[in-house]
């Protein structure tokens, strides 16, 4: 070959190989939440978003390329010093998102490292004004003043800050054990005020209780009593009813009274009793029955009293004025004789005649005629025995 067409073929190379690269740095396809920053001749001049763009080549070239998606920075821990003069360490996490590419690109030379110092100024200005206990629990405050604050002074750079987060707040080791004491405590009290009520609220409630069955069971025995008490009412009055309808007379409730004397003084530690002057008339009309003189104040003197001694009657009288025992044996033959004669005469009435062993069986030691008189005690007589 000719050097002249050597030198050609080199042109026609080195020609198609520049219309390629300007094809290439003509044509530009930029991808979705991408933002180009191209300058004509270096000055600004448009700014490419998603979709396909045309260059001229070697005058427009692109600056940079700005992410327009929403992006996450963690700062590393920051010593602060709050108004108790205690030093916390606190980690933060901002949101944002560029909205403006341009102003991104000309305004600030790194807005990341901008965010970040104007983060940590901020957070050292709202903590200082906040003792410990405030800053531990007012998070969503401190979280508003700061994205306040940095929203306020990102606009210019064309970002706008979402969210501000303070992902942990750290205070001395001291500082934390003493914390930790004084949650326990609170914890203890709480606890301890719980039990208390608990206990309270259970008296209470058994004192309720003991206070409803302390009424419930007087009541039960008012009306336990109320029953009871109209019950013996009903008794007596039954009781005086059929004695009034029965007519006794006075030996009958002498008789009565007089069965009634061993069972009193039946018992081991009954070795003085002392009848009352009421028994003085149960004893006249004993003597009534038997035939016998009743003297004054009803037959047994009121003035020398009746006492029992060992369970026996001893009547210790001054004057004694009790019948002849033969006198009375004579008057209660006759009583008998004539109570015979009246159940004779009651028999014929009724057509049944009347026997003589039913007589006799009335009889003492069942003979037919009654024994001879007995022969009075020669002394101790103005005692008598049972």
């Amino acid at each position: 070959m000719q050097p002249g067409q050597i030198v050609g073929g080199i042109l026609l190379i080195l020609i198609i190989i520049f219309i390629v690269v300007a094809i290439g740095r003509a044509v530009r396809i930029v991808p979705q939440a991408v933002a180009l920053i191209v300058e004509r001749l270096g000055r600004f001049h448009v700014v490419f978003y998603a979709g396909l763009h045309f260059l001229i080549p070697f005058v427009d070239r692109v600056r940079a390329g700005v992410d327009l998606r929403e992006q996450v920075v963690s700062f590393p821990p920051q010593p602060v010093i709050t108004s108790d003069n205690l030093v916390v360490s606190i980690d933060t996490v901002i949101y944002f998102q560029v909205t403006d590419p341009k102003s991104a690109t000309y305004e600030i030379a790194n807005y990341i490292t901008g965010i970040e110092q104007l983060t940590v100024t901020t957070l050292r200005n709202v903590i200082g004004s906040m003792d410990l206990e405030q800053t531990l629990t007012s998070r969503d405050q401190i979280n508003g003043q700061l994205r306040g604050v940095l929203d306020e002074a990102t606009t210019k750079w064309g970002i706008r800050v979402n969210r501000v987060e303070l992902k942990a707040i750290d205070p001395p080791p001291s500082v934390q054990g003493s914390m930790e004491q004084q949650m326990r405590a609170e914890r203890d009290r709480r606890a301890t005020i719980l039990t208390a009520e608990g206990v309270k609220q259970s008296q209470i409630l058994t004192a309720e209780g003991e206070k409803q069955s302390a009424i419930l069971r007087a009541e039960g025995q008012a009306q336990a009593a109320i029953l009871k008490a109209q019950g013996e009412s009903r008794a007596i009055l039954q009781v005086f009813d059929a004695i009034h309808r029965g007519n006794p007379d006075p030996k009958l409730l002498a008789y009565q009274y007089l069965q009634k004397l061993p069972e009193i003084a039946n018992g081991t530690s009954s070795k003085l009793w002392v009848i009352p002057a009421e028994f003085t008339a149960a004893l006249s009309s004993i003597t009534s029955a038997l035939g016998g003189e009743v003297g004054t104040g009803g037959g047994v003197s009121e003035s020398s009293p009746v006492v029992f001694d060992d369970g026996e009657i001893v009547n210790e009288l001054a004057d004694t004025n009790l019948q002849d025992p033969s006198e009375a044996l004579a008057e209660a033959r006759g009583e008998s004789a004539r109570a015979a004669a009246d159940a004779t005469d009651a028999g014929v009435g009724s057509g049944m005649p009347f026997s003589r062993d039913v007589e006799v069986g009335q009889r003492p030691d069942g003979v037919a005629e009654p024994p001879a008189a007995a022969e009075p005690p020669a002394e101790d007589e103005g005692r008598f025995r049972p």
